[in-house]
């Protein structure tokens, strides 16, 4: 039977105020505060949090081990899009979305709950995505851009944030792997490459580094969370996140 509570209302509302919240403070303090606090492992905390209260901490470490590839996938999903946005915005989402949809089944079909293998199809996902972007495509990184978040695209990321971190603690119900992919579906990816790239062009390379943080909360709460439970796990992992995400925008600050 669904806990209403803990599968449905709260994992809502909680990932869409985490969404809102950031993006306020973000449009607020500008692209410094707003870089750093965008690539923190933020709703993976959420979902996996009620994921491990609602199955268990070994059901959590299972289901988590699949989203480094998973992240993989949505770095081809960001590739794609960048390829083909400055032909047509409909056709570079909807063959986005398909490449993603592909991918996430083979994926869920490999019934994958080996975080090494994962953590591999993540390292060369992302070597061969930036590589593309960076050698064939050619996109130039954007530096400091000035992102304007109006009060409905706020609100309509926060909504569609919420509705799919809860679709993932409900998938709990049916599988490790299915929850786990769809804890990082691309929605946030997928909002902010729109408004980016009709403002200014998709800052691809920042998105591609940005990952690094919510992989690692991935493979620090697999490994901690059956050992030392669900909050030393979450908040070692949130500050392993937090150190990678310093650490990529101080290198990224020194390279521009």
């Amino acid at each position: 039977m669904i806990d209403l509570l803990t599968q449905i209302v709260l994992p809502f509302i909680l990932s869409s105020f985490v969404v809102i919240f950031i993006t306020v403070v973000a449009e607020k303090y500008g692209t410094k505060v707003g870089g750093i606090l965008g690539t923190l492992p933020t709703t993976i905390i959420v979902a996996f949090f009620f994921i491990a209260i609602n199955k268990g901490v070994d059901f959590a470490s299972r289901s988590v081990a699949v989203v480094p590839a998973e992240i993989g996938i949505n770095l081809w999903f960001l590739l794609v899009f960048v390829i083909l946005a400055y032909r047509s915005l409909t056709i570079a989402l909807t063959s986005s979305f398909v490449v993603w949809s592909v991918l996430s089944a083979v994926l869920y079909y490999t019934d994958l709950t080996n975080i090494y293998i994962s953590f591999l199809i993540f390292v060369i996902s992302m070597v061969i995505t930036f590589l593309l972007l960076e050698k064939v495509k050619k996109v130039k990184s954007q530096g400091k851009v000035k992102v304007k978040y109006t009060i409905p695209k706020i609100l309509l990321r926060g909504v569609l944030t919420g509705l799919f971190i809860t679709i993932s603690v409900l998938l709990a119900n049916i599988g490790e792997v299915l929850s786990g992919i769809f804890s990082v579906f691309p929605v946030i990816l997928t909002s902010t490459m729109v408004i980016t790239y009709r403002e200014h062009g998709p800052d691809a390379k920042s998105m591609i580094f940005g990952c690094w943080s919510v992989m690692s909360y991935a493979v620090v709460i697999h490994f901690l969370y059956p050992i030392y439970g669900i909050t030393v796990g979450s908040i070692a992992g949130f500050m392993v996140g937090l150190t990678i995400t310093l650490v990529i925008f101080k290198l990224r600050q020194i390279m521009s």
